[in-house]
């Protein structure tokens, strides 16, 4: 039994079984998708560093939330491209749990603080006159550096439980990228303890935030009903639907992936919403605020009136 259980130098990713030309395809596809998340996440980082009227909590949140988006697909993406470049797909194994841990640390960080935006959405519309005293500059702070340490300590021992683990073969990674559940199925061990475990972090960043951010709304909404001026109130929605649609494209899959039974029919399925996480999702989020934040757009408009000056 211990000659099996040898220590493990590197893993294939299978990712997906396509033909040369589609991977061809999927890889410049990929390169454009990612590119363009860089640029607009950048775009929205940087207007908000640059515009005065910008330096509020709902912008320092979101400049976190574009750190994070980058970050997030910077982990996964370039390694999937190279894997549809060439046919070398192996990877070893401390960047593989490295990947593991970066991936889970930015996920969980990326729930607590769109957890923190509902929260300051909240006590803007519901506590107007205390607004400037609850979510003063050093709150928000210390909002945002708890999310962060929080999301990479839960990381952290995730990657510390998969250390952990003998992987005795076979060594493919059913996967696009070195995600938890795949990488777990290939230890030569029962890992229901590990797998209990990450159930249990999955309620506390998703299924925790999500009730909080529900309740958050529900008051929200009982609170923008009772505004007067429809002024008043179409703001207030315009404001609240771009962190909805947020909240819902990353929770929603995120509880698909990680706590709805696994299957081996499910398999493709998980790489696809894996992939919409760490692709399009960070594309699409810059778009939602952009789109549909009329302050946003006034920030690039007079970024782009100073630099034709």
């Amino acid at each position: 039994m211990e000659s099996n259980q040898s220590w493990v130098t590197e893993f294939i990713l299978v990712g997906f079984h396509l033909s040369a030309k589609m991977e061809k395809l999927l890889f410049w596809i990929f390169s454009l998708f990612y590119i363009f998340s860089l640029l607009a996440n950048g775009m929205i980082l940087g207007l908000i560093c640059l515009d005065l009227r910008l330096h509020t909590p709902m912008y320092f949140f979101l400049s976190h939330l574009a750190i994070i988006d980058m970050s997030y697909a910077s982990n996964n993406v370039p390694k999937m491209m190279a894997n549809l470049a060439n046919k070398n797909r192996t990877i070893s194994f401390v960047p593989c749990i490295l990947q593991t841990f970066l991936y889970l640390g930015f996920a969980a960080t990326e729930c607590l603080i769109l957890m923190v935006m509902s929260y300051d959405r909240f006590v803007a519309i519901c506590h107007p006159l205390q607004y400037t005293v609850i979510m003063n500059w050093r709150a928000c702070r210390v909002l945002a550096t708890t999310s962060w340490a929080c999301g990479f300590i839960l990381a952290l021992a995730h990657a510390v439980l998969l250390l952990r683990l003998p992987f005795c073969g076979p060594w493919e990674v059913n996967h696009l990228f070195c995600e938890i559940l795949s990488v777990l199925k290939l230890a030569c061990v029962d890992t229901w303890i590990y797998q209990v475990v990450l159930l249990a972090a999955s309620i506390f960043v998703l299924v925790g935030p999500l009730c909080l951010m529900l309740v958050s709304y529900i008051r929200i909404l009982c609170a923008v009903l009772k505004i007067q001026s429809k002024e008043g109130r179409r703001k207030a929605f315009s404001i609240c639907s771009s962190h909805l649609c947020v909240v819902g494209l990353f929770f929603g899959i995120a509880m698909l992936v990680y706590m709805v039974p696994d299957s081996n029919q499910r398999e493709e399925e998980e790489k696809i919403l894996s992939l919409f996480h760490s692709l399009f999702n960070p594309f699409l989020n810059p778009l939602i605020y952009s789109l549909r934040n009329a302050q946003v757009k006034g920030a690039l408009y007079r970024a782009l009136q100073k630099r034709s000056v």
